[in-house]
């Protein structure tokens, strides 16, 4: 199987696992999200773990991150590394304005029946694997298709909104409140898409960091409204993991019934 659908799926399965208190959550943690001077530096950490931004579980592969500066253009991660617990980079701030860094990728689940005995699709499995895969005469076969997306936003100076506009593919973040202007006691509203349309009634989950060092969660549930946005006052000044799940039967693989959709952010709040 390839290397990369294997870290695709990778992706998908560590988003789409990330519910309750003890799930396994896949994030990325910027050393910093507001930066100034002419140029800057942003380390950034990759891991999936139970306790959000503290390394217990597995890192994230970085095959399939990717950042962009603030015209648009794809900028090289730079001192790449992956360890036992947590994969780290850094990037390079040489445009003023606002970064974006993103792991997207998809994947194909799914199951049949031969001989009356159910068995699954191997972990990985392509869209160009399916009928390979799924031997002639197989009965019961069910296909779902995953896409995810977890990204995050550095800002070097002032604020720039190119790489905020969303690329039209699954389900994506369009802030109406700049990410990287976030304060606590204020409402921020963030508008959510599915194929660049607005994503209506969908379940979004926040949580603080420091989940490790607290008897409750401090979880926060909401529901997206008719025209996908949410309103969301921060309690406290701190790291927050977002996530929002949808799920539809708008799919790309033939013989899917359907469609999974995750999205993660990590998000600095900052003190009035």
């Amino acid at each position: 199987m390839k290397t990369g659908i294997l870290r695709a799926l990778a992706i998908s399965t560590a988003l789409f696992s990330a519910t309750g208190a003890q799930a396994h959550r896949q994030w990325m943690l910027p050393s910093s999200t507001v930066l100034s001077g002419q140029s800057s530096w942003v380390t950034v950490d990759a891991a999936v773990s139970n306790d959000l931004f503290y390394f217990e579980h597995q890192p994230v592969r970085l095959g399939n991150v990717k950042a962009w500066a603030p015209d648009g253009s794809e900028v090289a991660l730079q001192n790449a590394s992956t360890g036992r617990y947590r994969s780290t980079f850094d990037v390079e701030l040489k445009q003023q304005g606002t970064y974006k860094i993103a792991n997207a990728g998809g994947g194909i689940f799914g199951s049949y029946k031969e001989g009356g005995v159910e068995k699954r699709l191997p972990r990985g499995a392509s869209v160009a694997d399916i009928e390979t895969l799924i031997p002639a005469g197989a009965t019961d076969v069910k296909l779902s298709e995953s896409l995810s997306r977890n990204e995050i936003f550095v800002t070097l100076g002032a604020p720039t909104e190119t790489v905020l506009k969303p690329s039209g593919k699954g389900l994506e973040l369009v802030p109406v409140t700049h990410p990287n202007d976030l304060v606590s006691g204020e409402a921020a509203t963030f508008q959510f898409v599915i194929d660049g349309k607005p994503a209506a009634g969908i379940e979004i989950e926040v949580v603080p960091g420091g989940i490790r060092y607290r008897d409750q969660l401090g979880q926060m549930d909401m529901k997206t409204d008719a025209e996908g946005k949410v309103t969301i006052t921060w309690p406290n000044p701190g790291l927050y993991w977002m996530s929002a799940e949808a799920s539809d039967a708008n799919v790309s693989v033939k013989g899917a019934q359907q469609r999974r959709l995750g999205y993660v952010s990590t998000l600095e709040v900052l003190a009035p």
